[in-house]
């Protein structure tokens, strides 16, 4: 243990009387919220409340307190996510954080703008289920992976295919076969443009369907609207979606689809 909270160490210490009722009770209120140095109140009880890890969402936030918020849940929890981590913001944040976790192992994407922070005790959770994760181009590749690292730390492995889109959709074919062959139980499917991927995913397989629009394109909608519309518009069942941009989100609603039907499947 790191000498973090969880609510299961205060049942095992409370059912072996090492702890008493009353302080039992006076560490509830601490496996949820953790303030760091007055402007940041992390949720440290999300993973095991909804089974999805937090991720540090990293524009806006200046150096210091990106990396407060880093240590922090690496002290907690052994793990950091960081999404929209610009590359020239690395050195600091990582000088800082070696400083204070000198065994931490940082994996950063530039691509993917991600950041990955564990101590060499972290391990992801085994959660089961599996899912597919599909790029309509490889500029969305990026807003992908961000959804399948969100997955792999909520237990859920991930096949991907990428650059199948409509522009020569006889490429989606044979990995998309792949995915309905392995028994994904959910597809995130993530296209710029005009956001068409989703749709004919859709009409084709018979999981539930995760649209993710991405602000790729040229002049009207290339910040993503005309992605997220057509999306919105689609006439294939089976079909939801997203924000524009928000692997992070797609990723955690897949995976919950995957670890429900993952327990159904076991039961």
């Amino acid at each position: 243990m790191r000498g973090d909270l969880n609510l299961r160490r205060v049942l095992e210490e409370l059912a072996a009387g090492d702890i008493g009722i009353e302080e039992a009770l006076g560490l509830l209120p601490l496996l949820q919220i953790a303030e760091v140095e007055g402007f940041a109140r992390l949720d440290l009880g999300r993973r095991e409340r909804k089974a999805v890890p937090e991720v540090i969402y990293a524009p806006s936030k200046d150096d210091e307190i990106l990396a407060a918020i880093v240590s922090r849940f690496l002290t907690a929890k052994g793990l950091a996510l960081v999404s929209r981590l610009e590359p020239d913001r690395l050195v600091p944040l990582e000088e800082r954080v070696r400083r204070e976790h000198p065994g931490v192992i940082l994996d950063h994407s530039r691509m993917n703008r991600t950041l990955e922070a564990t101590l060499p005790d972290y391990a992801p959770p085994e959660g089961g289920g599996k899912i597919g994760v599909l790029t309509a181009g490889t500029s969305d590749v990026p807003v992908a992976e961000e959804a399948a690292l969100v997955a792999r730390h909520m237990g859920v492995g991930a096949e991907r295919a990428f650059d199948v889109g409509v522009s020569g959709v006889h490429r989606l074919l044979e990995p998309l076969a792949d995915m309905v062959r392995a028994e994904v139980d959910a597809l995130i499917v993530v296209a710029g443009m005009e956001g068409a991927l989703p749709s004919v995913v859709g009409g084709l397989v018979s999981v539930p369907v995760i649209g993710v629009p991405t602000s790729t394109g040229y002049g009207v909608g290339g910040d993503g609207t005309a992605a997220l519309y057509a999306m919105l518009q689609t006439c294939s069942p089976g079909v939801v979606v997203v924000n524009v941009d928000n692997g992070v989100g797609a990723g955690a609603a897949a995976a919950l689809i995957a670890l429900r039907a993952s327990r159904s499947r076991t039961a």
